[in-house]
């Protein structure tokens, strides 16, 4: 497994126009690649900031993710939303 977390800091008021973008980015995600095993949306106590935890059966997975066209279509559309964004991957998933 390959974990992939991410970290999104959101320029102040965004996150009602920023959540249903990535709620459906997830959903996608989810539905239509193989590899995309979770993919979790967390909201917590600092504010305009949202992260990602996100398994994948592995790398390979993940690399098609980046280059799917509701991946790229997401990207595009919250790129002026976004802040700060931090990703950090992990090859193994330890269970």
């Amino acid at each position: 497994m390959y974990a992939v977390t991410v970290t999104f800091k959101l320029h102040p008021g965004t996150m009602a126009e920023f959540l249903p973008l990535m709620r459906a980015n997830a959903q996608e995600s989810l539905l239509v690649e193989p590899g995309c095993e979770q993919f979790d949306i967390c909201l917590g106590d600092i504010p305009d900031t949202v992260f990602l935890y996100e398994i994948y059966a592995d790398r390979a997975a993940f690399d098609l993710h980046l280059i799917s066209a509701h991946f790229k279509s997401f990207d595009a559309a919250v790129t002026h939303l976004v802040a700060e964004k931090d990703v950090r991957c992990f090859y193994e998933v330890i269970r």
